[in-house]
């Protein structure tokens, strides 16, 4: 059959349904863009399983230290200590008994007196940060002030029983080496040159402190000597015998000391 010159040819976008075949089934519309993206936009994210399982298995954790720590406080669980804790092991040998003797002394006073040492060692001509070695340390100290009885001559006590007098005469009072208190003792501050350093390094000397020690222990026996002590002693020791002898009987007790 042929085509009128009126009718125009069938185009691909506007096909010509086939008579046989039936009528022609438009495409599916498809929904726009911005309606797809506003959908996804609105409907809330959720996890994913990975993160859904972390979580559980942080909850379960979680639970899991508080129901022990609530047992560890009714004391239903033993406590766990630190595995990696600090730890002192005592390895000292046994005590060794070097001397003993029989004191017949009284000690009738003592002083603690504190001095500051700033000790410093160095080197003429060589700068203090190579070569120094200066400490600074607190040291406190006890001295005693005793009586020797066991110096006393056949005549030094001598009895009135008629008169109910004694006269006793006494050495004078001596002074003890100071005694370092190292609970109240300490080192404030340590310098050391840059060789100081270096050689400390290689070599460790553990009495290197020990001539601050001593001269702080020096340092406060001689100031107890100034300081009123044996006035002190010898008024202590006069009250002791005193009162001594009055609980024997004796209305009359003189005592003196001898010139040191």
């Amino acid at each position: 059959m042929a085509n009128s010159p009126d009718v125009e040819e069938p185009t691909r976008e506007y096909p010509v349904p086939d008579e046989a075949a039936g009528p022609a089934v438009p495409p599916p519309a498809t929904p726009p863009s911005s309606t797809s993206d506003d959908t996804t936009a609105d409907s809330p994210s959720r996890p994913s399983g990975f993160a859904r399982l972390l979580i559980f298995t942080a909850f379960v954790f979680a639970l899991i230290v508080a129901a022990c720590l609530g047992l560890r406080a009714v004391h239903v669980l033993p406590s766990f200590s630190n595995p990696f804790a600090a730890k002192t092991t005592d390895r000292s040998q046994p005590v060794l008994l070097q001397s003993m003797r029989d004191l017949s002394r009284y000690v009738a006073a003592d002083g603690t007196f504190q001095v500051i040492v700033d000790l410093q060692s160095d080197k003429n001509n060589i700068p203090d940060f190579l070569i120094n070695d200066r400490t600074l340390f607190v040291g406190s100290g006890t001295v005693e002030e005793y009586v020797d009885f066991g110096s006393l001559s056949t005549n030094a006590l001598k009895i009135d029983d008629t008169r109910k007098s004694v006269t006793i005469t006494l050495p004078p009072p001596q002074q003890s080496t100071a005694a370092l208190d190292m609970d109240k003792s300490y080192v404030v501050a340590e310098q050391r040159g840059l060789l100081n350093r270096i050689g400390d390094a290689f070599k460790n000397d553990p009495n290197k402190q020990q001539k601050v020690y001593q001269l702080a222990q020096q340092r406060i026996t001689d100031a107890a000597k100034g300081s009123g002590l044996d006035q002190r002693a010898q008024a202590n020791t006069q009250k002791m015998l005193e009162s001594l002898f009055a609980r024997l009987g004796f209305t009359s007790v003189s005592v003196t000391f001898t010139n040191p």
